[in-house]
């Protein structure tokens, strides 16, 4: 892209754009850390254990659709100065009406699932302490005071912890299982085996595939890149998001295709197949291994549980934010994004109303089977959610809402597509397979 200076949204011109940095990497990290959880891992692990090595290239694929599709909610935010939920309402009240029933049910269940992921690898770390439901409360407390104590900058660091410990276990244990270089290079090569195109589609959909992407323009703002002078400085730290999920998916395909292939080794599917996972490691490498991977599976859960409990929270303020905005709110709806907006929005009521949301109501799932009709209908929008983010950032960003410099190329259109595509499937499919 050509280092032309180009204007705001209110038409003052943008500063002269800034160099790429490693200094400046943050919000990548951030989506990263939030995107990839347990349930994700064992996916991927489940699909290593059915194929080897076979289905390596749709890893790869899926990390470049994932970076195409948080580029272009990044460039949304950086080249309009208006917010994601800011542009899906300029498409018509059906996308408010979609928004607020989804973030209200998925708020409602997945808080009870986050706080029992983070859960599980401390009960398996000490089985004589206390149990499952305890720890899951205690887990969803501490990540409700991080969030609403802290601002985004602390919370990233935090997060850059998690992350880091995350990369260094998944990493050594993959490394443990000692990976068959070969094979892995072999598996670059588009092939379907019989019976794996849901695990293919899963595994270039799935992983990293979250309500979060839609968070990370939110957490672009928040790092005060408010503003198009910014958009290489955010390429660069999407691409770094990307990649290190990308690291992820490989190393979980090679301890799948390594420690379960061979030995055809079953996993509880979810957040179980983890545990199941410490247990092999426990057997073939001893208990420190299999108590590392345990850290590392806590920090993957957690790091998910804070990441969702400060972005979309952050979200829903701003969706509150311009549900009022026709009259008081119309100055605030047209204030220019950055990290001062996003300071204010943390501090504000719907911030922490949705922050309360995500852990006191979901704590009563964690004693309650989840009822029928709530699993249908959280079920049928969250498989919704991907195709909607894809096709509707297609839409935004081929209009005059975009400023012409920062409207899609042929290269975006083709990803934006093929992802909106690719969830369309992933879509049916996950609507299909429930318990109807």
């Amino acid at each position: 892209m050509a280092e032309t200076s180009a204007t705001t949204v209110t038409g003052e011109p943008a500063s002269r754009p800034r160099k790429s940095s490693w200094k400046y990497i943050g919000p990548g990290i951030v989506v990263a850390a939030t995107g990839v959880g347990a349930g994700d891992l064992v996916a991927t692990l489940i699909a290593g254990s059915k194929f080897g090595y076979t289905l390596m290239w749709a890893a790869v694929i899926g990390c470049v659709v994932k970076i195409s599709l948080a580029e272009a909610a990044g460039r949304w935010h950086l080249a309009t100065g208006r917010t994601l939920f800011d542009g899906w309402r300029s498409l018509g009240p059906w996308t408010t009406v979609y928004f607020a029933v989804y973030v209200v049910l998925w708020g409602f269940i997945y808080g009870a699932t986050a706080m029992s992921s983070s859960a599980l690898p401390i009960v398996a770390l000490f089985p004589d302490g206390p149990g499952l439901k305890f720890w899951a409360i205690v887990t969803g407390l501490i990540g409700l005071a991080f969030v609403w104590f802290n601002r985004y900058a602390v919370f990233e660091k935090v997060m850059t912890v998690l992350i880091g410990i995350m990369f260094v276990v998944v990493v050594y244990v993959a490394a443990r299982v000692v990976p068959d270089v070969g094979a892995s290079f072999a598996g670059l090569l588009p092939v379907l085996p019989d019976g794996s195109l849901l695990y293919t589609l899963g595994l270039i959909g799935g992983v990293g595939g979250t309500i979060t992407m839609a968070a990370y323009g939110y957490w672009v703002n928040a790092k005060g890149w408010s503003n198009s002078s910014w958009m290489k400085v955010m390429r660069l730290d999407n691409r770094v998001a990307y990649i290190t999920t990308g690291v992820f998916v490989v190393a979980m395909l090679i301890v799948g295709a390594e420690l379960l292939h061979a030995s055809q080794v079953a996993l509880t599917s979810g957040d179980r197949g983890l545990i199941d996972l410490g247990k092999v490691l426990e057997d073939r490498f001893g208990a420190g291994t299999a108590k590392l991977f345990l850290v590392g599976f806590f920090a993957t859960s957690f790091s998910s549980l804070i990441g969702v409990w400060h972005g979309v929270s952050l979200m829903f303020a701003d969706f509150v934010e311009r549900f009022r905005a026709p009259a008081a709110g119309a100055a605030k709806a047209g204030e220019h994004e950055g990290a001062d907006v996003a300071e204010r929005r943390q501090r504000s009521l719907p911030f922490r109303a949705y922050l309360l949301w995500l852990t006191f109501p979901p704590m009563t799932l964690l004693w309650l089977d989840e009822p029928f009709g709530l699993v249908i209908a959280y079920g049928v929008l969250g498989a919704f959610f991907m195709p909607f983010l894809a096709l509707t950032l297609l839409w935004l960003l081929n209009s005059s809402r975009t400023p012409g410099e920062w409207r899609n190329g042929w290269v975006s259109n083709g990803m934006l597509a093929l992802s909106g595509l690719l969830f369309v499937v992933l879509c049916v499919q996950q609507v299909r397979d429930l318990p109807w």
